[in-house]
């Protein structure tokens, strides 16, 4: 026999968790199915960024602000071509519902720093999560619960249910490490909210093509679940071959950051973040500036051999995804090292908020960041061969001679890395209405499915920090009143 209930979400993400807790707020039996062993998502690893306007921080920051001006800026980030992607509509729409979601968001306890600014944003926009992204999940999971909500985790949903007059009507979804089928029905409505398919290496190679497959996903278990099930449902997908990425980052810390750890919510939570520096943000999360190659460092692989043309993108990315492990590492000698310790030269950044240089990896990542007085010193921290590295900077060198780029040289030598190419985002989704209804090739509704989140873009280009989570949150928050028919 079927459960019954009266929403079922699909995803335990940001927006899964917004949508349950909004519906369950207004009377609704929810039900959230999450495939993993826990919920969170990509929401439960980013920085935490929420990007809005006319906030009431920003009203106490004395900042003046509109929706207007917020759209004419989110514009300003991609390029021209793949700005002209977007659902225009859609994505004002949204901005303009973003305050009311931060307040609904400090109403349950969540606490935010900021406004802080991010060029093009004309004013300040950018409220960061205290302590971080992790805070969304927690906050969220546990009003969830208070209000009666269900989250049932290691609930993979293989397939949904339709009725007979055509309208979905459930899910079907495989259980634990046994696998056992069981059905659930939704009387309002079944959500999809499973994430992006940064990780599909299906969904990739279908839309931007083959050469991208071996390029991975920022999280890995982002493998476009929700796009799948809405494709197979008739649902119309747009924007698909539009992606943030590939770009080079470091790979995450092994072990859960210091942050990871901090409280999620109350008063010793806002303290203790604000003893933070940015730059830890900095090291952990943000990719290393292309002008680290334009200067001269370059790429090498586990066999300590050179690759590629470090210049040229995506050409570099889609090569160090071949590679042994899909990691490369990035040298830098005396003279680069120096450059890059100071402003204006940086190994990554937020804008006009933190810089981080090579000393700062060298303190906060040493997992990534290695330095030393020769070249077999940097080569042994790595377990890379000395001999092959060696031979890597003479037959460099020798070209460059040639070429009249500067050579590697000196006495002082630093070793980032490893690090792997990444999407960092997906801008595909479902085609959506203003009722968060799933669109079918002729843009008419499915009857019982909606999308939100990376699920649900709708056809909106989100580039920028701040702006998924937000989405994420406002289209939860949104889906979750129109189930239960508050407007």
């Amino acid at each position: 026999m079927a459960e019954t209930c009266d929403v079922i979400i699909v995803g335990g993400g940001g927006s899964g968790l917004a949508a349950a807790v909004s519906a369950a707020e207004h009377g609704a039996d929810v039900l959230v199915l999450e495939k993993e062993a826990e919920p969170g998502g990509t929401t439960g690893i980013a920085v935490g960024s929420f990007t809005a306007n006319r906030t009431s921080m920003q009203q106490q920051a004395g900042i003046t602000d509109s929706v207007d001006d917020h759209a004419e800026d989110a514009a300003r980030f991609a390029p021209a071509s793949i700005e002209a992607r977007n659902n225009h509509e859609l994505r004002r729409w949204f901005l303009a519902h973003s305050a009311e979601t931060l307040t609904w968001l400090q109403g349950m306890g969540l606490s935010f720093q900021g406004p802080s600014p991010e060029p093009p944003n004309r004013v300040p926009r950018m409220h960061n999560a205290v302590p971080g992204a992790r805070a969304y999940v927690v906050t969220l999971h546990k009003r969830l619960r208070r209000l009666g909500g269900r989250v049932l985790c290691g609930a993979n949903v293989v397939a949904l249910t339709r009725s007979a007059t055509g309208g979905v009507t459930g899910t079907i979804a495989r259980i634990g490490d046994g696998g056992d089928r069981r059905v659930f029905t939704a009387r309002k409505g079944v959500v999809l909210a499973a994430g992006d398919y940064t990780n599909s290496k299906e969904l990739i190679g279908r839309h931007l093509g083959e050469a991208f497959q071996q390029v991975e996903g920022i999280n890995e278990k982002s493998t476009g679940d929700g796009h799948l099930l809405a494709e197979r449902e008739g649902a119309k997908l747009v924007n698909m071959d539009v992606a943030y990425g590939p770009e080079l980052r470091f790979v995450p810390p092994a072990r859960r950051g210091f942050q990871q750890w901090l409280p999620a919510g109350g008063l010793a939570a806002r303290l203790m973040a604000r003893l933070l520096p940015m730059r830890r943000l900095l090291v952990t999360w943000q990719h290393p500036e292309n002008g680290l190659f334009d200067d001269g460092a370059i790429l090498i692989n586990q066999q300590g051999a050179r690759f590629c043309d470090e210049r040229l993108w995506p050409d570099r990315e889609i090569a160090v995804a071949d590679q042994s492990g899909k990691v490369c590492y990035i040298l830098l000698d005396e003279s680069l090292s120096e450059r890059y310790s100071a402003w204006p030269h940086f190994i990554s950044t937020a804008p006009k908020i933190a810089y981080a240089y090579v000393a700062d990896y060298l303190k906060l990542r040493r997992d990534v960041a290695v330095a030393g007085d020769s070249l077999d010193a940097v080569a042994a921290a790595r377990q890379l061969s000395a001999e092959a590295l060696t031979e890597t900077v003479r037959a460099t060198n020798q070209e460059r001679s040639v070429n009249g780029l500067p050579k590697l040289t000196g006495n002082g030598w630093v070793l980032l890395g490893p690090a792997k190419a990444y999407f960092t985002t997906t801008e595909g989704g479902v085609a959506i209405d203003g009722q968060f209804r799933a669109l079918d090739m002729q843009d008419e509704p499915i009857s019982g499915l909606y999308a939100i989140g990376q699920n649900g873009l709708g056809g909106q280009v989100l580039w920028g920090h701040g702006l998924h989570i937000a989405w994420a949150m406002t289209s939860g928050r949104l889906v979750g009143r129109q189930l239960m028919g508050v407007a």
